[in-house]
């Protein structure tokens, strides 16, 4: 190792500048030099490094005195360089916000990634809804699959301003029967969902649909659905009938 590097002790703030500016071989030689006096202040800095390679950042998760620091275990969890077992021996201890970041890196590795997403997933049932709330507004795909059927339609709502959010996601709910008259509801009065034909006509025909909504729905909807509809057992005969009124009006037209 360089003498040239670790000759030098500089001072806290000094030490701090140079971690995160200097190249691979000069942060190797400072971290190896003063690991004894580092703490998460420090590891943080290392972690901005652009240079930093993979050996320091394992050098920094073999130190237990260290990884005993949330931030530190998280910092190295969330690294890119951090290697897959290291990252992967920190991810069950993370805080959910955490394990959503790490689950949207695509910088990480997969099974980094995946695993994120598991133990996120696990901790669903426990989270209140103001942390399913946040949650569902930056969610990545695979969490999006879990919190679509949240009974609570502000969760929903959230999903709506989540840009990955697509048509493949939402349909299921819109279709089941098992979804919440609220959510159904809320699918529909969103600006941007509640005008996809599909969408529509799956709202229509779901029996949950409160019924002021599904009417308010049929005008939109193409003859074909409106002839599905009006021979639709599972909706009522409200619905079926003013189908078949719609269904007349435009034939008579």
């Amino acid at each position: 190792m360089s003498d040239r590097f670790a000759a030098a002790s500089p001072s806290g703030t000094d030490l701090e500048r140079r971690l995160r500016e200097a190249g691979a071989e000069e942060l190797l030689a400072l971290v190896t030099g003063h690991l004894a006096a580092f703490d998460p202040s420090l590891v943080r800095q290392v972690a901005r490094n652009p240079h930093c390679p993979p050996e320091v950042l394992d050098l920094l998760a073999g130190e237990e005195r260290l990884v005993a620091f949330y931030e530190v275990r998280r910092d190295l969890a969330l690294h890119p360089r951090t290697s897959e077992v290291a990252a992967l021996r920190f991810v069950p201890g993370l805080y959910w916000r955490d394990l959503m970041e790490l689950g949207l890196d695509t910088r990480v590795h997969p099974r980094v990634r995946r695993a994120a997403d598991q133990y996120l997933l696990a901790r669903l049932p426990q989270m209140a809804l103001g942390e399913r709330t946040a949650l569902a507004r930056r969610a990545g795909p695979g969490i999006l699959g879990q919190l679509r059927h949240d009974p609570n339609p502000g969760v929903m709502t959230a999903l709506f301003d989540n840009p990955r959010l697509t048509e493949d996601i939402l349909a299921p709910v819109a279709h089941q029967a098992a979804t919440p008259g609220p959510v159904l509801a809320a699918i529909a009065a969103d600006r941007r969902w509640g005008a996809r034909s599909g969408l529509r006509a799956a709202l229509a025909r779901n029996p949950n649909t409160p019924l002021a909504v599904a009417l308010r729905l049929l005008p939109l909807l193409p003859k074909p659905e409106l002839r599905a509809l009006s021979r639709d057992l599972r909706v009522s005969e409200t619905v079926r009938r003013r189908a078949r009124v719609l269904l007349g009006e435009a034939e008579g037209g």
